[in-house]
Formats: C-alpha cells, structure tokens, sequence
C-alpha cells in the first residue's frame, strides 16, 4: 500500500490529477489506485466507492478555492478590486495548466457537474451546494460594495449568479477551446453586469 501515513493524500492527488484530464466516468479505481502507488485492494480501506472518493476530491479543492476567495475577498481594497483579482487569479490556473501539461484543465467542478449530474445524486447535490456557497460570497461582497456606494445593482444576488455563470461559462470556454485568452472578455461582461463604464483604452 506504500506509506500508509500519506496513501489517502496520494489518492485524493491521483485522482484531483485523472477527474481534471479525463471524463469521470473513464477513470477507474485501479487507475487511481496505480498513479498514487496504492495497491488497489488498499483503496477501500480509504474510501468505499470511486463515487466516495470524488466527493472527497470536490471538498478538497473546494476548501482551498473558498480559501483562496475568502481571502481575496476579506482583503483591502473594493469591491471591484476583489473581483478583479479573483478573475486574475481564475485565468492564472488555467494558464499555469497549460503551461505545464499542455492542456487547459477548466474547472473541476465544471468538468464534474457536465457529467455526473445524471449518474450520482450524492455528487450533483454537492457541487450545487458549492455553487451557491460561491454565489453568496460574491452576493454579500456586492452588497457591501452597494452600501458603501461602489457599485449600484438592482438585484444583487441575481447580478453574483450571472458573474459565477460567466466565470463558469468562459473557463468551459478555455478549456473548450485551450486557450486561456477566453477568459479576457470576463472583466469587461462583469463591468456590464455591474453596471460600471469599461475604462477606455490607453
């Protein structure tokens, strides 16, 4: 099974690595199994179904992207500067991916969501939790940024949905397309959607 002390680490990391290149559904356990250096038998020691150990996966990396945000967003400076720098740091993965695989990844929660909606209750129910958790942050920054004057929104949780879905829609698009530069128009549609002039040019 190798260093028990780390093996679940290796899995959540084998398998963060497969679901991000490839369909979930053409992953396999012993494929997991064999990238972590795990014995396939040892793997249900750790998690009782692949199903189990995607949710795991999910979880992860959703506790360090909600990190990540929360930081980001509980910093100085506006609104508008938080966005912008999540935005920022959004188009940097997918440029840091391609940069060392080749391969745009796209979101894995995005990639997840296309496919197991379907398939595992369990997983859809998780990645609309995550979802929403994602709207709300960004809801409640834009609400403080309207009391304060920054940003004048009529609906502000309709107005965090539609910035989430573009964010979402145009990381599909990279990865669509592996190309990172998708994920330009996303500062100037969430300038419209906040109802803020684009700056001009020069």
């Amino acid at each position: 099974m190798g260093r028990t002390s780390d093996a679940r680490e290796r899995l959540l990391a084998a398998a963060t690595g497969l679901f991000s290149e490839r369909a979930y559904s053409s992953v396999g356990v012993a494929e997991i199994a064999a990238r972590a250096g795990v014995q396939k038998g040892s793997f249900y020691y750790f998690f009782p179904s692949k199903e189990a150990l995607a949710l795991a996966v999910i979880d992860e990396h959703w506790e360090a992207q909600r990190s990540q945000w929360t930081q980001i967003l509980d910093g100085d400076g506006t609104a508008i500067e938080h966005l912008r720098a999540i935005f920022d740091a959004t188009s940097q993965q997918q440029v840091a991916a391609l940069r060392g695989t080749g391969t745009v990844t796209g979101c894995l929660f995005g990639n997840l969501a296309l496919e197991v909606s379907s398939v595992s209750a369990a997983m859809q129910e998780r990645l609309q939790e995550i979802f929403e958790e994602q709207v709300t942050m960004i809801s409640d920054r834009l609400r403080t940024a309207v009391a304060a004057g920054e940003v004048e929104v009529d609906d502000v949780r309709a107005t965090a949905k539609a910035i989430v879905a573009q964010l979402e829609g145009l990381v599909l698009f990279a990865k669509l397309f592996n190309d990172p530069g998708q994920l330009d128009a996303l500062w100037a549609n969430s300038l419209r959607l906040m109802n803020i002039p684009e700056p001009a040019a020069g």
